[in-house]
C-alpha cells in the first residue's frame, strides 16, 4: 500500500509541477487581453465579489471543462485517441489558464472563507512538498542537467 501512496503522489506531483510551471505564465497571458475595456470592465466587477460568490465563480472553469473533457474521453475511447489527447491538453492549458486568472483576481474574496484558507495552506503545504521531492529525485536532477546543455547550445548557435 505505501509504494501505491507513493507512486500516487508522484504523479499528482509531476501534474502539480505542470500547474506550477504553466501557472503564472498563463495567467499573464490571459491577463494581456485584461486591457480590453469589457474584459477590464468584467475583471473589476469579478474583483468586487463577496465571498461565496467568488466561490461560484471559481468552479465554473472545473465544470464547464467537465463535458469537454468526458467528449475527449469518448473520442479516445472511439479509436481517436490522438484527438482525444489533444482535446484534454487544450481543455487543461485553457483551464489553467482561466483558473489562474480567476484565483489572482478572487483571492482576496476567497481567502475571507475559513475553512477555504485553511484548505489552502494545507494544499500549499502538501504540494511544496511533493515538489521538493520530485526536484531533488535524480530524473528531475537529470532533466534539468539536459535542459541546461541545450539551453548553453542554443546560445551559443545563436
Amino acid at each position: 500500500m505505501r509504494w501505491l501512496r507513493t507512486a500516487f503522489g508522484f504523479v499528482a506531483a509531476l501534474v502539480i509541477l505542470f500547474e506550477e510551471w504553466g501557472w503564472e505564465p498563463l495567467q499573464a497571458a490571459i491577463g494581456r487581453i485584461a486591457h480590453w475595456p469589457p474584459i477590464a470592465w468584467l475583471e473589476r466587477r469579478l474583483a468586487a465579489l463577496p465571498p461565496y460568490a467568488a466561490l461560484a465563480v471559481f468552479a465554473v472553469p472545473g465544470l464547464a471543462l467537465l463535458p469537454v473533457k468526458l467528449g475527449a474521453l469518448a473520442l479516445i475511447t472511439r479509436g481517436h485517441a490522438a484527438l482525444g489527447l489533444l482535446l484534454i491538453v487544450a481543455a487543461k492549458l485553457i483551464g489553467t489558464a482561466i483558473v489562474a486568472r480567476l484565483f489572482a483576481l478572487l483571492r482576496p474574496a476567497l481567502m475571507q472563507l475559513g475553512w477555504f484558507a485553511r484548505g489552502y495552506a494545507r494544499w500549499t503545504t502538501w504540494k511544496d512538498g511533493w515538489l521538493a521531492r520530485v526536484r531533488a529525485s535524480a530524473g528531475w536532477q537529470a532533466a534539468i542537467r539536459i535542459k541546461r546543455r541545450l539551453l548553453l547550445a542554443v546560445n551559443r548557435w545563436r
